[in-house]
């Protein structure tokens, strides 16, 4: 059977158009992973959505549309997680929503190997076009018990600052990893690791595919990503962050970007830098072999190199005679971090010559 990719072509030009962006491929690898997530229809309707949430009745106006068959379908999408719903004045709104991070991620209840090979043929053609992008999807964030404890640490610097300020909290599979596992290139680290957070109190408890946490069970389930090596990272604003990913160079889509893409700067970096004390550190060589940055090397002790290291704290936790530690950076070496998502946004539309008024 022919399909036709028209709506395909418009949505994937519609998100493109967003910050995050969605960029072509010449083989038209987007379209057909668009495909395989929403019918023609679908398509079609969410790429004529905003960026700013909209009710049914102006959605279906704006279109010149019959509401009753939009409201179904909107919801339809909704519950799919292919486009954002929300609360406006006059009730429940909805937005065009980006591939990612949004669409894609919620798609891991339904993914299958055909989705996991779709997603790796588009990535592999186009997608480091969006990860060389400044600012980054990400940052990263370590844990406390790396930072030395005399050190001022902003609540959105740490992961542990993070999970304190949130009401509810949830852990899902890494989709990364399920992607990477059905195209036959399975990683080691644990698949059970994204965590979720929310400020409104039990917020998964009717969720089927996140399991609800309490605030112990998830600074535990941080404890164990940290203990197998992974890297805390979040999204690259202050207010607002409601997940940590758990990141490996081996699958995570952000991370392999600098592992198999060579992009230098796919993550943002911590407010901090690893250091070393000459008086503890026995050259073992065990934070070497945990770096995922390449950031370590060891001559007579271990050697920081400052521009590499992202202030992960991985390397700290491994090191069996306590001689590394994270210290904040010099404050001309700290990037400034967007102050919410729409900030974020703002800055990454300017970066791309995007006039944001076109998609409100």
């Amino acid at each position: 059977m022919t399909i036709d990719y028209t709506p395909y072509k418009r949505l994937a030009e519609r998100l493109d158009a967003l910050p995050n962006g969605f960029p072509p491929t010449d083989n038209g690898s987007e379209l057909r992973l668009l495909a395989k997530i929403f019918s023609p229809e679908e398509a079609d309707l969410a790429s004529k959505l905003h960026l700013k949430l909209e009710g049914v009745e102006q959605i279906a106006a704006r279109l010149g549309l019959d509401p009753g068959p939009v409201r179904l379908m909107l919801k339809g999408m909704a519950r799919r997680g292919l486009i954002r719903a929300g609360k406006t004045d006059d009730g429940i709104g909805f937005a065009i929503l980006p591939f990612v991070v949004g669409i894609y991620e919620n798609q891991i209840d339904k993914f299958d190997q055909e989705l996991a090979q779709l997603f790796e043929a588009y990535y592999q053609q186009s997608f480091a076009q969006a990860l060389k992008v400044q600012p980054s999807f990400h940052r990263v964030v370590p844990v406390g018990e790396s930072i030395k404890m005399d050190m001022e640490v902003a609540p959105f610097e740490s992961a542990a600052g993070i999970i304190e300020r949130a009401q509810s909290w949830g852990v899902q599979d890494c989709i990364c990893r399920v992607q990477t596992a059905l195209i036959g290139k399975p990683c080691s680290h644990p698949v059970d690791v994204c965590m979720v957070m929310s400020p409104v109190p039990d917020a998964f408890v009717n969720s089927s595919e996140i399991k609800t946490l309490s605030k112990e069970e998830a600074f535990a389930t941080l404890r164990r990503a940290d203990q197998a090596g992974l890297v805390h990272s979040v999204s690259n604003n202050q207010k607002g962050c409601y997940y940590i990913c758990n990141c490996c160079t081996c699958s995570c889509a952000i991370l392999r970007g600098m592992a198999t893409l060579g992009i230098a700067n796919v993550v943002a970096r911590s407010a901090f830098v690893n250091t070393v004390d000459e008086t503890l550190c026995n050259a073992c060589g065990l934070c070497v072999e945990n770096c995922q940055f390449d950031a370590l090397t060891v001559d007579n002790i271990a050697i920081v190199n400052r521009t590499r290291c992202v202030g992960c704290g991985v390397c700290v936790a491994s090191c069996p005679d306590h001689a590394l530690v994270l210290v904040r950076r010099p404050e001309e070496e700290i990037k400034p971090v967007p102050a919410n998502i729409s900030d974020w946004g703002i800055q990454r539309a300017a970066e791309r010559g995007i006039d944001l008024n076109q998609l409100i």
